[in-house]
C-alpha cells in the first residue's frame, strides 16, 4: 500500500507526540519537525507509510539519544494485559468457538497503538480489554479454519505490546506446537519487540522470533535472512495489525490479515468503515476487498 498525502499530518503528529514524550526541551521539538518537514519534501509516495514512520523515528532516536522513547508506555500496558489475561482466557475456553472469541480479543486489543495517538491512559486499555469477547468481525472465518486445519507451520506476526499479551489466547488455541510468534527486530513506537514478548511470557509458550527490522510493519527486504525464510517456507501467515497490512497486502503472498482500520485512507483501500474489526482469511493479492 503506498503512502497517500493525508498520511502525512499523521506522521508529523507522530513525530511531535514521540519528541514530546522524550524530552520537555521545546528545541529538541522544534528540529524533528523541522527534519521531518524537509523529509516529506523528497518523500517516495510508492513506499508504504510506515517505511517513511521508520525514517522518522530513526531521527527521533538519533536526535535525543532515547533508544525507545516508548518503553515506559509498553511495559505499562503489558503489565495491564497481563491482568486482564486470566478473565479473558476464562471466557475463550467456555465459548463454542474458542479460537474465534481468541481472535476477536486478539484484533480487538490491536487498539493498543500509539501510531494513532499517544494519550492512551490506562483506563483506556482496562476498557478495550473489557469490552474484546463481544467484538463484531468482519471476514470469512469459515475460510480462516480451512487453512488453518491443514496448517502444520503457522507464522503469528505480532503487533504491539499489550496486545501481544492477549496473542496468547490465540497461539494457544491455534496450539503452541505449531506457531512461531515473530516481533520488531528493534524498537518503533510501541510495537512489541523480544523484550515485550518476554515480558507477557510468549517466549515460554511458543517460539518467538524476532524480524531484524525496526520498520512498524514488516517490509521483507528490510527484514533479516532467517525471518525471509520462514516467511516464504510457513503454512500459514497470520499478520496482525495495520502497520503489517500497510506493508504485505501487495507482496502477493496469501496471508491472513488481523486488524483494527484506524484511519480514513485505510478504510477507502479495504472498503470498510474505521473502526472496522478485520480478521480476513487468507489470501492473494487483490483479493481481499468486500
Amino acid at each position: 500500500m503506498n503512502t497517500h498525502l493525508d498520511c502525512l499530518p499523521c506522521l508529523l503528529r507522530q513525530s511531535l507526540e514521540a519528541a514530546r514524550a522524550v524530552t520537555p526541551d521545546a528545541a529538541v521539538h522544534e528540529q524533528i519537525v523541522r527534519d521531518v518537514l524537509s523529509m516529506t519534501a523528497t518523500i517516495d509516495f510508492t513506499h508504504p507509510p510506515p517505511f517513511v514512520a521508520r525514517n522518522i523515528h530513526r531521527r527521533l532516536r538519533e536526535i535525543t539519544g532515547v533508544k525507545d522513547p516508548y518503553q515506559e508506555a509498553k511495559s505499562r500496558f503489558n503489565r495491564l494485559a497481563m491482568e486482564a489475561l486470566p478473565a479473558l482466557a476464562d471466557i475463550t475456553r467456555r465459548a463454542d468457538d474458542r479460537l474465534l472469541a481468541a481472535a476477536r480479543c486478539a484484533v480487538a486489543a490491536n487498539a493498543i497503538d500509539m501510531g494513532v495517538t499517544d494519550a492512551i491512559t490506562d483506563d483506556d486499555v482496562r476498557k478495550a480489554l473489557s469490552g474484546l469477547p463481544g467484538q463484531q468481525v468482519y471476514g470469512d472465518w469459515e475460510c480462516f479454519l480451512k487453512a488453518a486445519a491443514h496448517a502444520e507451520d503457522i507464522l503469528y506476526l505480532a503487533d504491539n505490546a499489550g496486545e501481544i499479551a492477549v496473542d496468547r489466547l490465540v497461539v494457544e488455541a491455534l496450539d503452541p506446537n505449531r506457531v512461531t510468534v515473530v516481533v520488531r527486530g528493534a524498537p518503533i513506537l510501541n510495537d512489541a519487540t523480544m523484550s515485550d514478548a518476554c515480558e507477557v511470557g510468549m517466549n515460554d509458550l511458543a517460539r518467538v522470533l524476532d524480524n531484524g527490522s525496526d520498520v512498524p510493519g514488516t517490509i521483507l527486504d528490510e527484514c533479516s535472512d532467517g525471518f525471509r525464510r520462514r516467511f516464504e517456507s510457513a503454512d500459514l501467515i497470520i499478520a496482525k495489525g495495520q502497520g503489517n497490512f500497510e506493508t504485505l497486502s501487495d507482496t502477493g503472498r496469501e496471508i491472513a490479515f488481523w486488524f483494527k482500520v484506524k484511519c480514513p485512507t485505510v478504510s477507502r483501500h479495504v472498503g470498510l468503515p474505521v473502526g472496522t474489526h478485520v480478521l480476513l482469511p487468507p489470501a492473494a493479492r487483490g483479493e481481499f476487498r468486500p
